[in-house]
């Protein structure tokens, strides 16, 4: 049997939706390499030890555009995270006087640039229509869209209730309309079919599913855009303008070399999960049969990603989430989640929820030792 991380000393993280823990071994040990043995720029010198940390860049490059079935590396950028991807797309496209369509659980990564848009830049806001759960129902996206629809903007999977969204029938649904897809919460966890799918631009980060470090992140672009910020590449140094090539134009100043030696070593050390998917589905059924809990998920299991959110009868989201640390170790996300406009959608705003959102290396007996203390405190006063 697999034995629990929790039996390892580790505490009950169950956070993985903020950022994963713990992560492969190889991760620490590849950004030490980096920083102690390795050291050098990328893409700015002729020395052995810079061509080797350029190639190992490009390498990851490489496993990233695999990971996201696209032909050509050169299409993925390195950002800091998926925040400075989407705001790569919204800031660098022509949108002053257009639409651009929502779904009604996107993150602030979304809605905070997205009210600046609005107020700047005359850009209108609306939100795609969704079942209560907040999955987008492509059946009434027909006709939906005008000439003035310029974006459609779609959170892969849920960050407050782990819904997962139709992506491949709402890219086709609306044609030559580009689409942004939030894959933060997704990649890693589920397939995300960039090039197969159609979609134009994929925002995504290193540091959740993809169990790389903090700081990591990227975008897949299919579609020109104005690069977000401007400065020196190693490339074209001769002039004044940023190059027009990709991935250059989009990454100016010196990366976060050592993030991606460890994101690289991420990729390449994926562990097989220490749970099923039965596993995780006993949790949430499990929890959904208990006393005075709610659960804020997908309607049906075939749209669930593994993260979902409770809240109580008998405890406010604050209180519930401190007993369950204070009293057994559990630690999990408590409020709302950076995502006010979701929890506006399934009725949790103000007061949010309690998410849970286990790690790939949870074992079923840590879902069944979560689900025995959480009916301890269901069935407490």
């Amino acid at each position: 049997m697999t034995t629990s991380y929790f039996l390892q000393g580790q505490r009950g993280y169950f956070d993985c939706g903020a950022t994963s823990f713990p992560k492969p071994a190889q991760v620490a040990g590849e950004i030490s390499r980096y920083l102690n043995q390795i050291g050098g720029p990328y893409g700015r010198s002729f020395y052995s030890r810079a061509l080797e940390v350029s190639g190992i860049v490009e390498e990851t490059r490489s496993l990233l555009a695999d990971l996201l079935g696209v032909s050509g590396s050169e299409k993925i950028i390195f950002c800091h995270n998926a925040t400075h991807a989407v705001n790569i797309v919204l800031k660098g496209l022509d949108l002053p006087g257009k639409d651009v369509w929502i779904s009604p659980l996107e993150h602030n990564a979304v809605s905070r640039p997205l009210r600046r848009l609005k107020r700047e830049k005359k850009v209108s806001v609306r939100i795609l229509p969704a079942a209560p759960d907040g999955r987008i129902q492509v059946e009434r996206l027909n006709g939906l869209f005008s000439e003035k629809t310029a974006l459609i903007v779609v959170n892969h999977q849920s960050n407050v209730n782990g819904v997962v969204q139709p992506i491949r029938e709402i890219k086709a649904t609306a044609g030559n309309i580009p689409i942004l897809v939030d894959a933060a919460q997704s990649l890693g966890h589920l397939p995300v079919k960039a090039a197969g799918w159609g979609l134009d631009f994929v925002a995504f980060t290193g540091h959740k599913g993809l169990l790389g470090p903090t700081g990591t992140g990227g975008l897949y672009l299919a579609r020109g855009l104005s690069p977000l910020i401007e400065g020196g590449t190693g490339s074209r140094s001769e002039s004044s303008a940023m190059p027009d090539f990709l991935p250059d134009k989009f990454e100016a100043g010196t990366p976060n070399i050592a993030g991606i030696f460890g994101l690289r070593a991420a990729l390449l050390h994926r562990p097989a999960p220490a749970h099923t998917r039965e596993d995780f589905v006993d949790l949430l059924d499990g929890c959904k049969k208990l006393d005075g809990l709610k659960v804020h998920a997908a309607y049906s299991e075939g749209h669930q990603g593994e993260l979902f959110s409770i809240t109580s009868s008998r405890f406010d989201p604050s209180t519930l989430g401190m007993r369950l640390y204070e009293d057994f170790g559990i630690e999990t996300r408590l409020g709302l989640h950076c995502a006010p406009l979701a929890h506006h959608h399934i009725g949790t705003f103000p007061q949010g929820t309690v998410r849970i959102s286990p790690s790939i290396y949870h074992v079923k007996e840590d879902f069944e030792m979560l689900l025995h203390y959480l009916s301890k405190l269901s069935n407490s006063g």
